[in-house]
């Protein structure tokens, strides 16, 4: 075993863990976006996840200040990875399902790579690109199955893309896929600069920031007592795992991980977000959808397996 193999096997189980928990809420945040507007929804995430990291805030004796550059990245990195992502998904996930957007987002490694070939001058090797593709092949298994979820009830066809909301729900998913490869990319430049806990703090700062007027609109006409109780409960999970312990679960990984290789990871996003559809929300899983979970789980496995070292 190489001597860095332990630290990077530590970045890649922080990296598989905040996939699948961004996969998690994904799913979860159907059935918050049933009961909370989407705007609201967002400022409450950001406002819990900005009193759970108060002490993040302040900068370590060992960093650097601030320059020019590094905050502009952190306002992008928010914009894209928090404030865009967290939209898109949202009302992508409610116009379609758990499941489908699973599918959708089985393009996120591949968008990932070309991205950190293009803006970071990383060199994409075939053991990536391969697992990349069985990636997508594996997730898209899932919709060769034809099981998608309309108003919490499972269907046994596929869904209508004529119909003008599931379109919609689409793109916006396909936008969620951009903004979360734009977010790893940015993160790794980040990470150059900064530590993990910092960078959470300061992005979901700015994500509170961009979220607020809309937010503090909404709020002012919610009725906050037609929310069911355990609604509450699911809203605290779902704070705390999108701002705290998925971002920061990220960046510790990307400080030891390429973005591309990093990237191969986000084919957990999909694969838990089908999961949690199936366990959670009642939606099916028959043997060619578990298959197509196998064939992703592998591409994790071929791109992240140590290569022998000629002697």
């Amino acid at each position: 075993m190489k001597p860095d193999q332990p630290r990077r096997l530590v970045a890649y189980a922080c990296l598989a863990l905040s996939m699948s928990l961004v996969g998690s809420y994904v799913a979860l945040s159907k059935p918050l976006a049933a009961v909370i507007p989407v705007f609201l929804l967002a400022w409450m995430r950001f406002g819990i996840g900005a009193m759970a990291m108060v002490r993040w805030l302040k900068k370590p004796p060992s960093e650097p200040p601030l320059t020019p550059q590094t905050k502009r990245l952190l306002f992008l990195e928010s914009l894209f990875g928090n404030f865009l992502f967290t939209l898109c998904m949202m009302y992508g996930v409610s116009l379609t399902s758990a499941v489908y957007a699973g599918v959708i987002m089985a393009s996120i490694p591949a968008v990932v790579a070309l991205m950190s070939w293009s803006f970071l001058g990383e060199r994409i090797g075939w053991r990536i690109w391969a697992s990349i593709g069985l990636g997508g092949c594996g997730i898209a298994l899932l919709a060769l199955s034809g099981t998608t979820v309309h108003n919490g009830m499972v269907a046994s066809s596929a869904p209508r893309l004529t119909d003008f909301q599931t379109a919609l729900g689409v793109l916006l998913l396909f936008g969620a896929v951009l903004c979360e490869a734009a977010y790893s990319v940015i993160g790794k430049r980040l990470t150059q600069a900064m530590g993990p806990k910092r960078i959470t703090s300061l992005i979901n700062l700015w994500g509170f920031a961009l979220s607020t007027p809309m937010g503090l609109y909404v709020a002012l006409q919610f009725d906050f007592g037609s929310v069911p109780a355990p609604m509450w409960l699911l809203l605290l999970f779902y704070a705390l795992a999108a701002c705290v312990w998925t971002v920061w679960l990220w960046m510790t990984g990307l400080k030891v991980v390429p973005a591309a290789q990093g990237g191969v990871f986000t084919v957990l996003l999909p694969i838990s977000a089908a999961l949690v559809g199936v366990l959670v929300l009642g939606e099916s899983l028959d043997k060619v959808q578990f298959m197509a979970l196998a064939i992703a789980l592998a591409g994790v496995l071929l791109a992240t397996l140590p290569r022998r070292v000629p002697h």
